[in-house]
């Protein structure tokens, strides 16, 4: 007996990990109908069960063919399966069994190129796709997370109903926006968790001054970290790291951040950030030192043994050489920069593919949800309005910014480096800062160099056309 089209779900999806059940129960608690399918039926059940008042919109299936029969027709199916070749192997038994006119929604970390490549090969075979990146981590799917898409027009707007009402709200503004074809969605989600880096490890630098070079507790760092949440630096992430610093350990009675091990974990999407920058010859020095950085912790016996050989950092940094005002300040500077090269990213990569990414919306997108949402992103939105492609560096308010905090980057860095205090990510940011108000920079002696090893030519300041230099005419 064929199902009724009122007990039919109008979204599917497949994958009940952590990330896919939160997503499911977000958009049943939005009065959406939607049928799930695990590859392990005891997952799908206990589920459904666990589900409690929700599970009248929830249509648990056990095997593929009765999930697809399940959704009414032209079919929408999310995939929330561990990137790479399993999106791959889903994607394939599902078209076996579906429509042409049904949709898959990939919407887990996927890399870029791995989107541009199923987008091509949908598009090739009549089939419909969607790449999105989602953002918030678990909270933020089953609340309202950041939703990032790619792929036909047409194919969004068939679920950005969806998608716009389980997002995260900006005062009343959906953080749910298409970004432009194929990859777009999973670029812009890359970006983001690159500049996530970045922010983390800039963090992870100024508290690390507060610990070592100032000698404060834990307690006292978190009160730091409360103080900053009600300023500029207003942000999710500022908002954590005051909470973790304050906890307690039940089991020692220690601060719960002096007994966690420095070995940082990921999953490597800054690193594709890092590399898609590479390519693209876009900087994200920031990004970049951030990645190094997070690769470094995880070299636990070599940094043991260097502190052994060398001695521990920082070794003589004074007290009160800085103030937690400075601290904050160079903060303010790092993530400037930081911003400014991932959005610089974003224009380089839209170029390049033709994606004509809308920049302020990414900025709004980005402003709840996500985990790098924060209340500078407004003031972004708002300069990327006025010039979209230009550096967010010389938008007006963050030229004042900048002007204004300069010096205390310049002073957290410098002392650092004297005292032997590590701050990767602020020095990246200090550089780029000099680089980019540096109008003639020493690439000239690169040039002269280049042409005389290679023959490579260079530019005149006085004239056009390639020159050699008169170095084998002795």
């Amino acid at each position: 007996m064929a199902a009724v089209e009122n007990d039919l779900a109008e979204i599917g999806l497949i994958g009940l990990g952590t990330m896919g059940s939160n997503l499911t129960l977000n958009i049943a608690e939005n009065g959406f109908k939607i049928a799930v399918f695990n590859r392990t039926v005891e997952t799908t059940r206990k589920f459904h069960t666990d589900a409690g008042s929700l599970a009248q919109n929830i249509i648990p299936t056990e095997s593929l063919e009765d999930f697809v029969a399940s959704i009414r027709e032209p079919r929408v199916f999310v995939l929330m399966v561990p990137a790479g070749q399993i999106v791959d192997a889903q994607i394939s038994a599902l078209r076996k069994i579906c429509g042409p006119n049904d949709l898959i929604i990939d919407a887990g970390n996927a890399n870029f190129n791995d989107t541009r490549r199923r987008a091509k090969e949908a598009d090739s075979a009549g089939h419909m796709f969607l790449g999105i990146g989602v953002s918030g981590g678990e909270e933020g799917a089953r609340h309202g997370p950041s939703i990032m898409g790619g792929g036909p027009r047409e194919a969004w707007d068939r679920v950005s109903h969806i998608l716009e009402a389980i997002s995260a709200k900006y005062e009343t503004t959906p953080c749910a926006t298409w970004m432009g074809q194929d990859g777009a969605g999973h670029f812009v989600k890359t970006v983001h968790n690159g500049i996530e880096y970045a922010d983390m490890q800039m963090i992870a630098e100024v508290y690390g001054i507060m610990r070592d070079g100032m000698g404060m507790s834990a307690d006292e760092i978190s009160k730091v970290f409360t103080k900053w949440d009600q300023g500029t630096l207003k942000s999710y992430l500022i908002e954590i790291s005051a909470i973790v610093s304050g906890a307690t350990d039940a089991k020692s009675g220690k601060p719960v951040i002096d007994i966690i091990l420095d070995r940082a974990g990921q999953k490597g999407t800054g690193r594709w950030t890092a590399i898609e920058a590479q390519h693209l010859g876009a900087p994200a020095s920031v990004i970049e030192a951030a990645v190094v950085a997070r690769n470094l912790s995880g070299s636990l016996d070599d940094r043991r043994k260097g502190q052994a050989i060398f001695g521990a950092a920082p070794q003589n940094m004074d007290k009160n050489a800085l103030s937690i005002d400075q601290l904050e300040r160079a903060l303010i500077a790092g993530k400037i920069v930081c911003y400014a090269q991932g959005f610089g990213l974003l224009a380089k990569a839209s170029e390049e593919f033709d994606w004509d990414l809308p920049m302020p919306k990414i900025a709004k997108v980005w402003r709840e949800g996500c985990i790098i949402r924060s209340t500078m992103l407004n003031d972004m939105a708002s300069a990327l309005s006025e010039n979209a492609t230009e550096n967010l560096m010389f938008a007006p308010g963050f030229i004042e910014q900048l002007k204004d905090t300069e010096n205390d980057l310049r002073a957290v860095v410098a002392m650092s480096s004297l005292s032997g205090q590590p701050v990767p990510a602020l020095s990246a940011a200090l550089s780029y800062f000099d680089i980019m108000r540096t109008g003639r920079s020493t690439a000239n002696m690169i040039q002269a160099q280049r042409d005389f090893f290679g023959a490579h030519s260079f530019e005149r300041v006085d004239e056009d056309g390639a020159h050699h230099g008169p170095w084998n005419n002795g």
